[in-house]
């Protein structure tokens, strides 16, 4: 009932936004002002994303520990690691693929009824960052205290699986004791994350009202055909990763749909995927995932694994081909594709982060950069798609890797929260198998 309530709170919360937001546009009697009111509404949302932001890298780093100290072996790691990059590697091609397909059958960016910037106009966004040498390096943490005080997700995953096995590898007193003290750590921010969900409709409302009260409700329909066949384009991504989800988890696809809906409604409302991970969390261990693979699967996915905002980007270099009246050869689509592939992989962390891809990408094939200041007004909105398609898409692969791990434990479903699964399991794994049957 306490779910419901929420995920009822969260939708009559966007709802009041948008009214809010509209009126705020409509009465106020200058842009400037209605930016200024805009303005104190983010303060609630940023205060909101604040609380959240504060959960994320003890959260992380207990879990991950926390399952990977229960392991305690490097080749289990691997395997899973490698199972859940193929997975990665396998939904982004099919991001990619129905992003080109989905934009070449719209044709989006045909006649867009707006005028089109000149070619030489700057966007501003900061392409320098999009660097495959700088990112690979980044992945490696300098100092875990640098890395938690900057929540660098994937960095605490590299210092979690080095410390985790280390820590499973050591059979005394004193390791076990860690890792159980590790595993309480992640039993206190659950309850935190509950404490701070109740402050989401709070979030959700001042988000959507900030983004509504600058923009407005016509810029909506001044876009309609562009956001109408990107919103289709996510419709015909999600049934493609629902359906091959099903393949995996048979029924069972259907119960985690319903499990992770308040995480999907709140990425939703505030397009950041941030805002979700702790709530996504939650709702995978309810579902039954066991944490280590939780832990392990996800912020790698965080990193990797971003269906919604890869779509984007193919399908926006694309839009812009089109606004511009540049034709693109299939072979041209094609090395697009691949090269979309290559530079995704290094946009975690980076502001903006669909939109620089796709301006760092659009010079290589002598497209204007410029095309994405058409785009802009509306991203945000189109950022709430991408968002919910991300934490969709996490959430399928961590389940699906689960599935085949045999970690899909029911009879955790609808255990309270904050319950992760054992710190120390039993040393034998058949016994461990036995036993979740």
């Amino acid at each position: 009932m306490k779910k419901n309530r929420l995920t009822t709170w969260i939708a009559v919360a966007m709802l009041c936004g948008i009214a809010a937001g509209y009126a705020t546009h409509v009465l106020a009697p200058d842009p400037a002002t209605a930016k200024e009111i805009a303005g104190y509404f983010s303060i609630v949302t940023d205060v909101f994303l604040r609380l959240i932001k504060m959960i994320i890298a003890p959260l992380v780093l207990a879990t991950l520990v926390t399952g990977l100290g229960g392991m305690g072996d490097a080749k289990a790691v691997g395997r899973i690691g490698a199972k859940a990059l193929g997975w990665f590697f396998c939904a982004s091609l099919c991001s990619l693929i129905i992003g080109l397909i989905m934009a070449n059958l719209l044709r989006p960016g045909d006649a867009i009824g707006v005028p089109l910037p000149d070619p030489g106009s700057a966007t501003n966004l900061k392409t320098s960052a999009l660097n495959l040498k700088d990112f690979i390096v980044h992945v490696f943490p300098k100092s875990i205290f640098e890395s938690m005080a900057g929540n660098e997700i994937l960095q605490i995953l590299v210092f979690a699986t080095f410390f985790g096995l280390a820590l499973g590898k050591l059979k005394n007193s004193a390791a076990q004791t860690l890792l159980g003290t590790t595993a309480e750590i992640g039993h206190v921010m659950l309850q935190v994350t509950h404490y701070v969900m109740r402050f989401a409709p709070l979030g959700v409302f001042a988000a959507v009202a900030s983004v509504i009260s600058t923009e407005g409700l016509g810029i909506l329909l001044v876009y309609g055909r562009y956001m109408g066949s990107f919103f289709l384009a996510l419709a015909t991504l999600w049934l493609v990763l629902i359906g091959a989800g099903f393949c995996v988890l048979g029924r069972d696809m259907f119960r985690l749909l319903k499990a992770i809906r308040e995480p999907m409604l709140i990425g939703f409302s505030t397009s950041t995927s941030e805002a979700a991970y702790p709530k996504l969390m939650e709702q995978l261990e309810r579902f039954g995932i066991r944490d280590r693979i939780t832990g392990f699967v996800l912020p790698l996915g965080y990193s990797f694994n971003l269906d919604g905002s890869m779509m984007y980007t193919a399908f926006a270099a694309l839009f812009v081909a089109q606004a511009y009246q540049i034709p693109l050869t299939l072979g041209q689509q094609i090395t697009m594709l691949l090269v979309l592939m290559v530079s995704s992989k290094g946009i975690a962390g980076v502001p903006r982060a669909s939109l620089v891809v796709v301006a760092a990408v659009l010079p290589m094939f002598h497209l204007p950069e410029a095309g994405l200041l058409i785009i802009m007004g509306v991203d945000h909105f189109l950022d709430m798609g991408r968002t919910v398609t991300n934490v969709l898409g996490n959430a399928i692969a961590t389940a699906v890797v689960a599935k085949w791990e045999g970690d899909v434990d029911t009879v955790h479903e609808g255990a309270p929260a904050g319950s992760l699964a054992e710190a120390v399991p039993d040393e034998d794994e058949d016994a461990r198998v036995a036993q979740r049957a």
